[in-house]
């Protein structure tokens, strides 16, 4: 006690004293997370932005499209196929967010030339088949996939020649890449990535699909054109996961539906009985085209 202090004006004084150091220490306690991650808003970019379009555009090559002309196998066929999808180059202005990251330069939307897939057919009774195809998770430069679609096809024949094929499809999974701030982005001083970690951000491509094609036979069956059209909903969810020079982690979510009108025709050809080489143009409504290329063999 201070000499000549009274007794209760120093307890006071003292309560006061200890109430301050806490709600110091409780401020310091709830600044800590803070300082750590960086807590934002999920966003929801209209069909019209950047962020949307860009995120349809490299949807398409992880469509689940056929990649084969209509025809009917003998029920217990295995058909064995190996994919590879164009990536469509997306625009240093398509590459800037919109909405979402106003102020930031280009994303890295440009991570892949092509995309491989493996797949297999498997024909059902009655003219079904089912079909699935997997991107592993295997890193190629950059990016790790892991992505599935699976495929229910009916077909059935119009003419000796023309074949119908009426098919529903579905992909989902993610894609990892550098995408908000790769490591161009960390050596540039105007950049917000400036001399962070390079992020390891997640598309994941969902899409559910239902489209009609068909098929014809020509010089003795070797060759197959075929010409189809339908529908793609795309749920594609974005997530950022970035952390900045002073440790600050941004974790926003970018979340868009879209509903796109498809086309695409091709031809496959067969050197030899059970080989196909096939070549496919795929576009996609206000999109744009990419071309598929695949070789199947079949297993009877």
């Amino acid at each position: 006690m201070v000499p000549g202090m009274a007794p209760g004006r120093a307890t006071r004084r003292g309560t006061t004293r200890r109430l301050r150091a806490a709600g110091l220490l409780a401020a310091g306690l709830l600044a800590a997370p803070a300082r750590g991650a960086l807590a934002q808003p999920d966003c929801f970019p209209p069909a019209s932005s950047n962020e949307a379009r860009t995120m349809a555009l490299v949807s398409m090559p992880i469509a689940f499209s056929a990649l084969q002309a209509p025809e009917l196998l003998p029920s217990g066929t295995v058909r064995l196929t190996l994919e590879t999808s164009q990536v469509p180059h997306v625009s240093a202005s398509m590459a800037t967010a919109t909405v979402c990251r106003p102020g930031k330069g280009p994303e890295n939307a440009n991570f892949l030339a092509v995309i491989p897939r493996p797949r297999v057919l498997v024909a059902l009774p009655y003219g079904l088949s089912a079909e699935g195809g997997w991107i592993p998770p295997v890193r190629v430069a950059d990016v790790r996939s892991n992505v599935l679609g699976l495929a229910l096809a009916w077909s059935h024949p119009l003419s000796s020649a023309t074949v119908l094929r009426v098919r529903a499809s579905g992909t989902t999974g993610w894609l990892e890449a550098p995408i908000t701030c790769d490591e161009e982005g960390l050596q540039e001083p105007e950049s917000e990535c400036y001399q962070g970690t390079p992020s390891t951000d997640r598309l994941h491509p969902n899409m559910l699909g239902a489209d009609a094609a068909v098929g014809w036979s020509a010089y003795e069956g070797k060759l197959r054109p075929y010409a189809g059209a339908g529908y793609n909903h795309l749920r594609p969810r974005f997530q950022v996961n970035f952390t900045n020079r002073e440790g600050t982690v941004d974790r926003t979510r970018v979340s868009v539906n879209l509903d796109r009108f498809v086309a695409y025709a091709g031809a496959d050809w067969r050197p030899l009985h059970s080989v196909a080489v096939v070549g496919e143009a795929y576009a996609a409504a206000s999109d744009g085209v990419i071309a598929r290329l695949g070789i199947s063999y079949v297993v009877r």
